[in-house]
């Protein structure tokens, strides 16, 4: 498994539109992306900052993960994604080393990357995705 860099950061918020406005009005961004991924019940915006993005999620449903988290822990920053060569064989070797994970084999998700994520008990307490482009 080789982890090239940090692909983005997740950031849970209740409205999406105000956040947007926060950090393109008060930080000087851009949004360059906004998608919805129905199955995750989720709204995205994404800024570019160096290599990295910053993803903003909005709950499109109060029983999805956003909405759940922002339920139990408000808002603020929800998981960091690294980027992979192959999402479905970094989550084989992870877990063969040790970790639960919260998907045994990757799926896609927004800007159309593979991804998967292991679960927080096994990493210190930090929801971690990872993710690649689709082969």
């Amino acid at each position: 498994m080789n982890i090239s860099h940090i692909e983005h950061l997740g950031i849970a918020v209740e409205n999406l539109e105000e956040a947007i406005a926060y950090y393109e009005q008060v930080l000087g961004m851009k949004c360059y992306s906004i998608e919805e991924v129905v199955d995750q019940k989720v709204k995205t915006a994404f800024f570019l900052v160096g290599h990295t993005k910053i993803e903003l999620l909005e709950s499109t449903s109060p029983d999805g993960p956003i909405g759940k988290f922002i339920a139990k822990k408000g808002q603020g920053i929800h998981h960091i994604a690294f980027a992979v060569d192959n999402t479905t064989e970094a989550l084989k070797t992870v877990e063969e080393r040790g970790v639960t994970l919260i998907d045994k084999t990757s799926r896609k998700g927004a800007e159309g990357l593979e991804i998967g994520f292991l679960h927080p008990k096994s990493t210190l307490g930090v929801l971690t995705e990872l993710c690649s482009q689709p082969k």
